[in-house]
C-alpha cells in the first residue's frame, strides 16, 4: 500500500462518519425537510433552501418564527432573530449575491438579499431563495412567519 492510500483511506472513512453523525437521531425525510423553510408575505410566499452549517442549525431550531422584516439600504430585507446564532466553522465574511439568505453577525440579523451587495465581514451566508425574491421588492417593513417545510 502506497504511504498516500492510508491518509486518504482515513480521510474517507472519516468523512463519512461525520456524515453519518451529523443526521444522527433523524430519519431521512427530517434531515430532507429541515433546511427547506417559507417564508410568508400575508397571502404570498418566498422559499428558500439553507445549507448546513451551526449558524443554520441554530437558525432552524427556532422556527417558526414570526418576525418583522424591513428593508435596509435598498439591497437586503433583514429581520432581528431572538437569539444570536452560532457561527464556529464559517468564515470571516462573504459578498452576497442576489438571493442569498445570511445571518448578519455583528447585529445578530437575518438578511435576506434582493440586490447585489459588496464583501461584508461577519456575514455568514445560511442557504439561497429558490422561488418568491420578487415578494420583497415592497417599502417599510411587514410581519413575516419563517417556518420550517417539508422537502421535496
Amino acid at each position: 500500500m502506497s504511504r498516500y492510500r492510508m491518509p486518504i483511506l482515513a480521510l474517507t472513512v472519516a468523512l463519512i462518519f461525520s456524515a453519518t453523525a451529523l443526521g444522527e437521531g433523524m430519519n431521512q425525510e427530517e434531515q430532507r425537510s429541515m433546511y427547506n423553510i417559507r417564508i410568508t408575505l400575508g397571502d404570498r410566499f418566498v422559499s428558500a433552501f439553507l445549507e448546513d452549517s451551526a449558524a443554520t442549525r441554530d437558525f432552524v431550531a427556532q422556527l417558526p418564527l414570526t418576525l418583522d422584516l424591513e428593508d435596509y439600504s435598498a439591497t437586503e430585507k433583514i429581520a432581528y432573530l431572538p437569539h444570536k446564532l452560532a457561527t464556529h466553522g464559517a468564515p470571516p465574511g462573504i459578498d452576497p449575491e442576489v438571493g442569498d439568505v445570511a445571518y448578519y453577525a455583528p447585529w445578530g440579523n437575518l438578511a435576506l438579499f434582493y440586490r447585489d451587495f459588496g464583501y461584508s465581514a461577519g456575514l455568514v451566508r445560511l442557504g439561497r431563495i429558490t422561488a418568491g425574491i420578487e415578494h420583497l421588492g415592497y417599502r417599510g417593513s411587514k410581519l413575516v412567519k419563517i417556518e420550517r417545510v417539508p422537502g421535496e
